[in-house]
């Protein structure tokens, strides 16, 4: 089991590996040397510097970091340093990468002449081996600089660095480079956008070039002497042809992306008025059955008030047969009840009240809660009535055969004075 651990782990390692040197290959295809100096921002510091020596300070500044070169590959940005070289009335400005002892590689040059009108032109020139032929930038401050002053002077000596391999000021600090991809998001900080940054392609002085020779350093072009960028990008001249060909792919593709994004939209707006109409229609259907909803609701909720006041309306049709129950003749003319002529009598006027309430009860009301807050009074109203007819009745009815036996006995009595008298005379 350990065997195929460490087996399992040792492939592991060996694709990880694998993946990174395919990164660090995608890394160096997609970017250039020259991507890591932008000499825009070194115009705009070198427009800003007291002299010479402010201007090697600014180059090396941590605070800026205005270079991204690691030209030895030591994972630390190289120090710049600057010299001079000066003839009559031009300066040509050398800034030298410091790779190894007595090692430095040029990496720009800037060519600064004063004309016989007094004019002053700089150039900054990218060296051949890192940016290509002719790439030069010339700016156009819209502040003249306070380094112009201190260039033509009297008893003027070409400045020269004092640093060297291992030997740096004290405010230098190595970093370690950044991508590339950051550094041109970090950089546009360090450029001035109150000045101009035109590119030409030819050198104003002719003696520049002389002087430059004479100074020149090329230790990392002896060290790879098969990468030069023409070696590098054999399709352009120079790093700005380069920039002007990285811009029309960029276009392009964003002009592909959106042709595409149209292409899509235009797809989906065809496909979205057939789902519109089938929302339109799905809508138009649950409406209706909405709307079929309703009226079967208004329906039901008709019903339940015709049910409702069917319920709550006085029943009239039962007011005959009470009536025919009091007024039936072949009830009054019984024999049973023909002794009791006053039993007849309250119910007469219970049949009458009766038919008084009926009437009441039959007469239309403004609505069907009166008509049964009438009808169940005139119910409670009657059957106090009849109970207190009730009374009155078995009172009537135990006070007839008193009469009665009030009747016979007066009858015997009499029979019997008769009787008496009879013997009497007798």
């Amino acid at each position: 089991m350990k065997t195929k651990l460490l087996l399992i782990a040792l492939v592991a390692l060996v694709f990880g590996s694998c993946a990174a040197q395919s990164q660090t290959t995608v890394y160096a295809k997609n970017s250039d040397i020259s991507d890591n100096l932008d000499l825009r921002a070194v115009a705009s510091m070198f427009g800003e510097s007291a002299n010479l020596q402010d201007f090697e300070r600014r180059l090396n500044d941590p605070k800026y970091q205005i270079s991204n070169l690691d030209l030895n590959g030591d994972n630390e940005v190289d120090y710049l340093r600057v010299i001079e070289t000066v003839e009559d009335r031009t300066h040509v400005v050398i800034i030298q990468a410091v790779l190894d002892r007595d090692v430095y590689q040029d990496v720009a040059t800037i060519d600064v002449e004063r004309d016989n009108y007094n004019k002053v032109s700089v150039q900054v020139v990218g060296n051949t081996y890192l940016y290509g032929a002719n790439y030069i930038y010339e700016p156009v401050y819209s502040v003249v600089p306070v380094i112009y002053t201190s260039f033509w002077v009297n008893n003027y000596r070409p400045y020269a660095s004092a640093y060297y391999w291992n030997y740096y000021p004290t405010y230098y600090t190595a970093w370690t480079p950044y991508p590339v991809y950051r550094y041109r998001n970090n950089i546009n900080i360090c450029i001035n956008v109150n000045n101009h940054y035109n590119y030409v392609n030819t050198r104003r002085s002719y003696r520049a070039p002389v002087m430059y020779e004479t100074r020149r350093s090329y230790g990392y072009e002896r060290m790879r002497p098969n990468y030069s960028f023409a070696q590098r990008n054999s399709n352009v001249n120079n790093r700005y042809e380069l920039d002007q060909r990285r811009v029309a792919s960029r276009e392009s593709n964003r002009n592909n992306y959106n042709t595409n994004r149209n292409y899509n939209a235009n797809r989906t707006s065809s496909s979205r008025p057939v789902s519109n109409e089938n929302r339109v229609s799905n809508r138009n259907y649950a409406e209706n059955r909405s709307s079929a909803d309703r009226n079967s609701n208004t329906n039901r909720s008709t019903n339940t008030q015709r049910y409702e006041s069917r319920d709550n309306a006085p029943r009239t049709e039962n007011t005959p047969r009470a009536v025919s129950r009091d007024n039936n003749p072949s009830r009054e003319n019984t024999p049973a009840r023909t002794q009791n002529t006053q039993r007849a009598e309250p119910r007469n006027t219970n049949s009458n009240e009766n038919r008084n309430s009926e009437n009441r009860m039959s007469r239309p009301s403004s609505s069907p809660r009166n008509e049964s807050r009438g009808y169940s009074e005139n119910r409670s109203n009657n059957e106090n009535r009849t109970a207190t007819a009730r009374p009155q009745q078995n009172t009537q009815r135990s006070e007839a055969p008193r009469a009665s036996q009030e009747s016979r006995g007066g009858q015997s009595q009499r029979d019997n004075n008769a009787g008496s008298r009879g013997g009497r005379r007798g």
